[in-house]
């Protein structure tokens, strides 16, 4: 067995990758560890990367299909391409994982393929694809595992008729009907991709809204929207069952709270209802590495499990299970091994839907400001007033702020509308600050952008906004 590293990052996923360079960085001698066979993790392999390659063609090709003659562009109605389309997506995919490996070699990390499982408190067992076993040691070890997506009981994906978010970024043909089960982000998105392409697309949520968790009213205005662009939103239903009839399926569903039961007719369905933390087989058990109730590693507020030396970062952990989360927290682990005061503020972490129109938010919701019994006063600007938008004809949606009624600080933002998950950054960037509404209203924006929506929403919150 070689020298110890200083440090053994298990997957090279977002939270992982970070980690591992941002330690070689502050002068660590790293190894990582990935089973896939490919750095990246789900995020670069089969979800965010190739997920928004899909949804910016499909955009593309619904805007040719649709929008072109609104801006006087005259086109023959275009032909789709799905296997090309499907190759643009790997060549992001490839070029992404590509640049992984170039930073890991320009940053002296050396990486491992295969199976890891902790043997003892400072070693690692690897087992590659070939069963050939490596065993290295470490001074301190970071779990960065990720999550795999879920089923309901009883309903078996096949990645061919019953897919995952893996198994819907790689069909062959567009679907005549695809059922979502599930409203949430991933749903939503991938959702979005087909009926574009396409398809008649179903979302069913079982709870009476989608995007559980964001802004309310946002929410609702994004359920209008989905539907007016063709989609069908069940909420309130639960699916009891799918099953195999003929070369199709059908979808057993039921009011949430009790009712009459009905069918729907599908050829491919999408099981979009969440993702659990991958802490399976990795020897926890062995070393003591202590696991909540769904799974999770426990740990402190430095990212230490009740093993001292090993830590845990990304979807294996407590919180929103999102790339970012997970990129912050592995560099501050690695910072805090190097004695430096590692942080992450949780308050102010943005989540964004990728369609079109985008929905982004940051912070605090109305509701979680109700719940707290906190007084806030709100400030709204619609993008229909907003010259750029009328301009690039995108003005569906909003810009909403929500700041303390005292002291005027910025407590959350929500945005649906083009380019939203970019804009979200501007109220990021203030919160990080604690910046007040004032603070933001005062600030020049360039004209005309679409930015000035975030401007003009501050300012709804003191005297009013100017353009309207």
């Amino acid at each position: 067995m070689s020298d110890p590293f200083d440090l053994i990052v298990i997957g090279s996923g977002p939270g992982g990758y970070v980690c591992a360079i941002r330690a070689a960085q502050l002068g660590m001698k790293v190894a990582v560890i990935d089973k896939r066979g490919a750095h990246g993790g789900t995020c670069l392999n089969v979800g965010c990367i190739p997920s928004k390659a899909m949804l910016h063609t499909s955009h593309l090709y619904h805007d040719a299909s649709h929008s072109f003659e609104n801006f006087g562009i005259e086109v023959s109605k275009p032909k789709l391409n799905l296997k090309k389309m499907m190759g643009h997506k790997q060549n992001v995919i490839d070029a992404n994982v590509g640049g992984i490996s170039f930073l890991f070699k320009k940053n002296k990390i050396t990486d491992y393929f295969g199976a890891a499982e902790i043997i003892a408190q400072d070693k690692v067992k690897i087992t590659d694809a070939d069963g050939k076993v490596t065993e290295i040691a470490g001074k301190n070890i970071v779990i960065a595992t990720g999550s795999d997506s879920v089923s309901l009981p009883g309903i078996e994906i096949d990645e061919k008729q019953i897919v995952s978010s893996t198994g819907a970024l790689e069909l062959e043909k567009v679907p005549e009907h695809m059922v979502v089960i599930g409203g949430g982000v991933i749903g939503l998105e991938l959702g979005s991709v087909w009926s574009r392409l396409g398809a008649k697309v179903t979302v069913v949520e079982y709870l009476d809204r989608i995007l559980p968790g964001m802004d309310l009213e946002v929410a609702k205005t994004f359920a209008r929207t989905l539907k007016k662009q063709g989609m069908d939103i069940k909420t309130g239903k639960k699916v009891t069952g799918v099953e195999k009839a003929g070369n199709g399926l059908k979808v057993g569903l039921e009011p949430a709270k009790g009712g009459d039961a009905s069918t729907i007719d599908a050829d491919i369905v999408l099981v979009a209802v969440g993702r659990r933390p991958y802490t399976d087989n990795l020897g926890l058990e062995t070393i003591g590495v202590k696991r909540d109730d769904r799974g999770r590693v426990e740990i402190d507020a430095q990212y230490r499990t009740n093993v001292s030396n090993i830590f845990a970062i990304g979807d294996v952990t407590v919180g929103p299970m999102l790339a970012h989360k997970a990129e912050d927290e592995g560099i501050a682990v690695a910072e805090i091994l190097a004695g430096q005061a590692g942080h992450v503020n949780y308050d102010v972490i943005p989540g964004v839907v990728y369609t079109m129109p985008e929905v982004a938010s940051v912070g605090k919701t109305e509701e979680e400001l109700k719940e707290a019994g906190i007084e806030y006063t709100v400030g709204k600007f619609p993008f229909t007033a907003n010259g750029r938008a009328k301009a690039m004809d995108m003005t569906d949606g909003m810009v909403k702020i929500l700041a303390d009624k005292k002291t005027d600080r910025v407590l959350g933002c929500h945005i649906i509308g083009a380019t939203a998950g970019d804009l979200i950054h501007e109220a990021a960037v203030l919160m990080e600050f604690s910046g007040s509404a004032e603070d933001l209203a005062r600030t020049c924006h360039a004209h005309p952008t679409l930015a000035e929506a975030v401007r003009e929403a501050a300012l709804a919150i003191g005297d009013g906004p100017i353009h309207m």
